[in-house]
């Protein structure tokens, strides 16, 4: 083993000796609680194992201290035997099987490997330098140098990360600004956006998160010389390197470091009522009836700004409801209540000098200061402002106490918006630091600040938290971001799957897109039936418009409302798979949506590829993404075979085929030997059984043993995995499939007492069988022959199956041969 490693170092140290830092000189290397201290000529290093799969490296420069506070990461760094072996070249630091670091001492450099394979090095590794400014950060990054942390990249690799962006799925190339700010109508390409992250992970299966919080840069190979460069105007110079064996486990591993996303309330999965707004409580219930009356579910509704101003300039920062337009706000909340309908409110962290709140404010100080201590007062869209310091323990609790109060009137969500802040000159002070310092984590504290306010008012509601901007971590609050205002084209829909199949692999599995698009009087129903079609399998279903042309489906075109009924009942029908990968997200960091290369590491074809995506582990989606296609192609994974969910096609994977398509839905497919679990239309979350399902099994002689577990609870109590009572079932699913015999078992891994808002003790399951192409001999339940109908025309066979929770249930079918 030792041979090995010592012949892995001379190889990196002869080819590479060229990419390592001449100016640095090793000096010593030695153990220190539970982190090793490298001492160099120019300050030392602090090397910190977290995990088999997770290091953290930090370097402090002479003359500075060691800063420990962290914004993202919550885990702590596990007791274990460190070992330090030194020899005539290097220093070999390893504490678990798994990641290791190699130090040469001459040149000078870090390597991490993991199971005796190089995974990356650093190259000059710190440093500081002149900055370089961006035309497009002009007056938003401003420094006279910046301090850098530079590795070594291989000619091939594909690079992912540096948060919301449009610029393909590689973004290798590009050097990335990290300060958030709002891109207005973007399309296929943007930038910068207003959710950035320091983090890159890279097609060569690891993933770099630099933990620190003030704002720089991230150069992806942008001079084309195989170098990445994080750069930041000041803080950390920490970083960790994570690892693992496939994408699942470096996503469980990150959000190991960073924090789980909590489980969201059932009902953020339903239909949203949303628009660029309602201007009245008449207004508000009105569109509530009508979607009852039409029967399209919706199960929340979101109040945008006109619920505290008549105006869109000159009144933010009132956060209370204005009785002219809204009258009676707790009738209208309990009305909506007693139509399974959700309020949830628009909030910003701007006190315009003009508000209610203004002296308020003044009075509580409350606001961030300028340079000699006064509120900090400037200019934006909506008029002369402040900026709320919540970083400022009186300016927490004032913003801490509105939410509750609004919580405590029955409000269930609230919306974060203009969080980057929108506008956020450098001059402004906050009690924490400058705005440079807490620019990107203003969005993230701000979370965390309505997270704890939520929980405060109603300890064991799930919070709902709707946000523009955060930083790493921020899924550890509940956080829902979304992608900003997005123009109203087929340009704006084409780049929102890139976008969120990158933030969920950076921890942010909940970023979804204002279905339809946002900005833009653009009527256009096809668009707006596609967006919505793609939108029954994103995280959140949220249709949300400016108000010159209608977001809700009840006030678009008969036929556009026709297909938009359609896809918001499929979006109801899969309730209990979707919440089941929200089950897998909270438990182990999991994407709900997943590229391809997830499937397939090794296909170099699809490390660029977005146009086909998992919605979970079973359902493969390819959404239509231009005006008028009637057929596209669709890269089928050679990990299954798949059936088409609408016709049950199926169809040999590992090809790329082209496929027509059909104005009611996306195509869309079911992998091979998949168990589905949907349930019947319901109008809200609220009157959904969760003992009542239809279990659809995909049957293929190519796949025959499969297993799948199906998570349930009530919606809405916290943690109920990890509380006391543990009010929660999780049932698993076993087919086989041997001869002409396909046999299902059905178990209970975890079930709950009789609970009446669970009600799900005992379960009566259709399950639905497809691909059976001729009538079976016979079919046992428990041992006991049952008459089925096999319906020749679909070649399915339903089985109505009764069990009670306390028992295992086995299904034996005898197929014809």
């Amino acid at each position: 083993m030792k041979q090995s490693i010592l012949y892995i170092a001379f190889i990196l140290f002869t080819v590479s000796i060229t990419a390592q830092n001449a100016e640095r000189i090793f000096k010593s290397a030695q153990i220190e609680g539970l982190y090793v201290k490298v001492e160099v000529n120019d300050g030392y290093y602090i090397i910190n194992p977290y995990a088999s799969n997770t290091v953290e490296t930090t370097f402090v420069p002479n003359g500075e201290e060691l800063i420990t506070e962290s914004h993202a990461v919550v885990a702590k760094p596990k007791s274990s035997t460190i070992d330090i072996t030194e020899r005539a070249k290097d220093v070999l630091i390893k504490a678990r099987n798994g990641l290791y670091v190699v130090i040469t001492k001459s040149p000078f450099q870090i390597s991490y490997y993991y199971k005796d394979q190089l995974i990356t090095s650093e190259k000059r590794g710190y440093y500081k330098s002149a900055h370089q400014p961006m035309d497009i950060v002009k007056g938003n990054i401003v420094a006279d140098s910046t301090e850098k942390i530079e590795f070594n990249l291989t000619k091939d690799e594909v690079l992912y990360g540096g948060g919301a962006r449009a610029l393909g799925m590689n973004r290798r190339g590009h050097r990335l600004p990290l300060f958030n700010r709002a891109h207005y109508g973007y399309e296929t390409e943007s930038q910068l956006m207003n959710y950035t992250m320091p983090i890159v992970l890279s097609s060569n299966k690891y993933m770099i998160h630099f933990d620190n919080a003030p704002i720089g840069y991230l150069d992806l190979d942008s001079e084309g010389d195989n170098t990445l460069t994080y750069e930041t105007v000041s803080g950390r110079k920490t970083y960790q390197v994570i690892v693992g064996d496939s994408w699942y486990d470096i996503m469980r591993n990150y959000t190991n470091l960073t924090g789980k996303q909590p489980m969201l309330p059932r009902w953020a999965l339903g239909n949203f009522s949303s628009r660029f707004g309602y201007h009245s409580q008449e207004e508000v219930e009105m569109t509530i009836d009508k979607f009852r009356e039409e029967e399209i579910p919706v199960d929340a509704i979101i109040l945008d700004l006109y619920w505290f101003g008549k105006d869109i300039k000159g009144t933010m920062g009132n956060l209370e409801f204005l009785r002219d337009s809204f009258p009676n706000p707790k009738e209208m909340i309990k009305n909506l209540q007693s139509k399974n309908v959700e309020t949830i409110l628009i909030t910003e962290p701007f006190v315009l000098t003009t508000s209610n709140r203004w002296d308020e404010a003044v009075e509580e100080d409350i606001l961030a200061k300028d340079s000699i201590g006064n509120p900090a007062k400037y200019d934006f869209y909506f008029g002369n402002t402040g900026i709320i310091d919540i970083y400022n323990p009186k300016g927490e609790q004032w913003f801490k106490n509105i939410y509750k109060e609004l919580a405590n009137m029955g409000v269930n969500g609230f919306w974060g918006d203009l969080g980057e802040p929108e506008v956020h000159p450098n001059w402004v002070q906050h009690h924490a630091g400058t705005a440079s310092e807490v620019h990107n984590i203003y969005g993230h504290d701000w979370a965390k600040l309505v997270y704890e306010a939520s929980l405060e008012a109603n300890p064991n509601k799930r919070p709902f938290i709707l946000m523009r901007a955060g930083y790493s971590g921020s899924q550890r609050y509940g956080m829902v971001p979304w992608s900003g205002d997005v123009n109203r084209t087929w340009g704006g829909l084409q780049s929102q799957p890139e976008i969120a199949l990158q933030m969920g692999m950076q921890g942010l599995a909940y970023m979804h897109s204002d279905l339809g698009g946002f900005a833009g009087a653009n009527l256009d129903d096809e668009l707006y039936v596609r967006w919505l079609q793609y939108g029954v399998f994103n995280p959140i279903f949220r249709p949300h418009a400016q108000e010159d042309v209608p977001s809700e489906p009840i006030f678009r075109s008969e036929k556009a409302k026709r297909l938009a009924k359609f896809a918001i009942q499929m979006r109801y029908r899969m309730l209990p798979y979707n919440y089941n990968l929200m089950y897998e997200n909270h438990l182990y960091g999991k994407p709900l949506m997943r590229p391809l290369f997830f499937e397939e590491p090794n296909n170099t074809k699809l490390f660029s590829y977005s146009k086909t995506y998992l919605w979970g582990n079973d359902i493969l989606v390819a959404p239509v993404l231009e005006a008028g296609k009637t057929q596209q192609e669709v890269y089928f994974p050679k990990t299954s075979n798949w059936f088409n969910i609408e016709t049950d096609e199926l169809i040999e994977g590992g090809q790329t085929k082209m496929v027509k398509t059909h104005p009611a839905y996306i195509p869309t497919y079911v992998r091979a030997g998949a168990f589905i679990p949907l349930t019947k239309v319901v109008q809200s979350t609220s009157e959904y059984e969760g003992n009542r399902l239809e279990l659809h099994y995909y049957f293929d002689k190519n796949s025959p043993e499969n297993e799948r577990k199906v998570y349930n609870d009530n919606g809405s109590e916290i943690n109920p995995l990890w509380s006391g009572n543990s009010n929660y079932e999780l049932m698993k699913f076993e087919s086989i499939y041997k001869g002409s015999n396909l046999k299902f078992e059905f178990e209970f891994e975890k079930s709950i007492e009789f609970d009446e808002t669970l009600n799900s003790n005992d379960k009566t399951i259709d399950l639905i069988v497809h691909n059976i192409q001729r009538e079976p001999k016979y079919i046992k339940v428990d041992g006991k022959k049952v008459e089925v109908k096999w319906n020749s025309e679909t070649k399915t066979l339903t089985i109505p199956i009764n069990w009670e929770a306390t028992t295992k249930k086995e299904i034996k079918i005898k197929l014809k041969k």
